[in-house]
């Protein structure tokens, strides 16, 4: 580990790992850098691109050809897949619901996590995903794993997406987070757990504001 700060911020989907990484990142000039999002754009390429997600060979040509950047524009970060801007359509169900099947490919997860790495030993950084303090930076400053009720993560997720996909229901919404929990929990490549010195934050009844000044608190000893 470098002399920057990490924060790795991890959790179950739609929790509002994002939007917390995100608002800590910006109180603290930190640099946001958002690793679901790594893996929806790999999805996308998937999708796009047939790729057979247990055909190693095909992957492992495809992983060359996908190159990821983040950058920021009105206070916003966005990611460039092969430098186009996806940062909407990765966020739509089709990838939902192929995003934690890629993830768990071990080709995927190898070259995701060295470009992670790379990242953290460099700048000062806030990161979420699923695996970022047990794997990725097992030696974070702050480690913080968040979770909240699944009736509210759907519901939450519902009121996000529905304008740009109004057929989608709340049903399809809670079916699909509750498919992520298992494939997430339940994967062989890094699976989704607690690391032993992470702060649960449990924000099923917190503001955005209360969850932030939370993970202030925590990051403040280190500054």
């Amino acid at each position: 580990m470098s002399n920057n700060i990490v924060v790795a911020i991890d959790g179950y989907s739609s929790c509002g790992k994002s939007t917390l990484a995100k608002a800590l990142a910006k109180k603290l000039h930190f640099i946001y850098v958002d690793s679901g999002a790594m893996y929806r754009a790999v999805a996308l390429y998937f999708l796009r691109n047939n790729i057979d997600s247990n055909n190693h060979e095909q992957i492992a040509e495809a992983l060359k050809d996908i190159h990821l950047n983040f950058h920021s524009r009105d206070y916003q970060t966005h990611i460039t897949l092969n430098d186009e801007e996806v940062s909407e359509e990765i966020r739509l169900m089709p990838v939902s619901e192929k995003v934690s099947e890629v993830s768990a490919i071990r080709e995927v997860r190898k070259e995701m996590v060295k470009q992670q790495q790379r990242m953290g030993y460099s700048k000062n950084i806030v990161m979420d995903g699923r695996d970022i303090g047990t794997t990725v930076f097992p030696a974070a400053n702050v480690k913080i794993f968040m979770t909240a009720d699944p009736k509210v993560r759907a519901e939450r997720r519902y009121k996000e997406i529905h304008d740009k996909n109004p057929e989608i229901t709340l049903e399809d919404i809670f079916e699909n987070i509750a498919h992520r929990d298992y494939q997430d929990t339940t994967r062989e490549e890094s699976p989704l757990v607690r690391a032993a010195d992470a702060i649960i934050l449990d924000n099923t009844n917190l503001t955005p504001e209360q969850q932030l000044q939370f993970a202030l608190d925590k990051v403040e000893p280190f500054l």
